[in-house]
């Protein structure tokens, strides 16, 4: 999907910024907005120019959910969805899910319903001071989505999302921060300056395979039944590092106290025995 219509990308030192670009309806959700996001983390994470990702919203607001305005899903409602058929929040949330590249959400104003739901695999949440939060489903009769009932839970204690699930109430950035689900708050109009600082840092001082493989066995291997299976794949990975130009090259620029200028590749050099990959 070369040619968007509801979101931009834009590729600039090493960052992809990809933005919900429906401001005349608040970035309301729609099946079309799932497909490129979809379609743009590929893009990014098949990118070897691209270190990280930024992902924001035009306009006053990140993203308001499902645009309801907008009618039904891409099935016929009288025939229903076929067996293959997945809902569009979370189309978007397992594809950052799966990145190898970390995702930062620059978010302001109001982020609800799917707005929310699809920043919870994101590897931060940045908010602005006049961001507000909602899982609103509940008021509305719906269902969660984006599978956010596997993620929220992990992220701020499995009393707060039966809080915020259950009630489907608004909460402010100060809540959010409280509660884990946001890392920080900033100034209204300077999260998305904050996002780029952080990404700058993550460009200039971390391994791109060190940063994939570090973040998918945080994801992967975190809810395993023992430490055990965890510390095979850990002393595997171990193991190899003598093999690993990146690891000397970390330790040279260490000792020689010199910005790194790691060589290994996502797309070529990922260690090929990682149980999540695609045989």
């Amino acid at each position: 999907m070369a040619d968007y219509a509801e979101i931009t990308y834009v590729l600039a030192d090493r960052v992809a910024t990809v933005t919900l670009n429906r401001p005349e309806a608040r970035n309301g959700y729609t099946i079309r907005m799932a497909d490129e996001l979809g379609a743009a983390m590929d893009r990014a994470d098949r990118d070897e120019d691209v270190r990280v990702v930024v992902l924001t919203g035009a306009g006053k607001d990140f993203c308001v959910g499902a645009d309801l305005a907008q009618g039904g899903f891409d099935f016929d409602p009288e025939e229903g969805p076929g067996e293959k058929w997945q809902e569009p929040a979370g189309r978007c949330s397992k594809r950052i899910f799966t990145m190898n590249k970390p995702v930062i959400a620059a978010l302001h104003g109001a982020a609800v319903g799917g707005g929310v739901t699809i920043t919870l695999p994101c590897d931060y949440r940045l908010a602005s001071e006049d961001s507000r939060f909602g899982f609103v489903f509940t008021r509305r009769g719906l269902y969660p989505e984006g599978a956010s009932a596997w993620f929220l839970p992990r992220l701020v204690g499995m009393g707060t999302a039966l809080d915020w699930m259950i009630s489907g109430r608004v909460f402010e950035a100060t809540e959010a921060l409280e509660k884990g689900l946001v890392h920080k708050v900033f100034p209204a109009g300077t999260v998305l300056d904050e996002a780029y600082e952080l990404a700058r840092e993550i460009v200039e001082a971390t391994a791109p395979v060190s940063v994939a493989v570090t973040r998918q066995l945080l994801y992967r291997m975190a809810s395993a039944e023992s430490p055990f299976p965890v510390h095979e794949l850990d002393s595997r990975l171990i193991g190899g590092l003598g093999a690993s130009p990146d690891a000397v090259e970390g330790v040279m620029s260490f000792l020689q106290k010199r910005p790194p200028a790691f060589g290994m590749r996502v797309g070529k050099d990922l260690p090929a025995y990682l149980p999540w990959l695609e045989k």
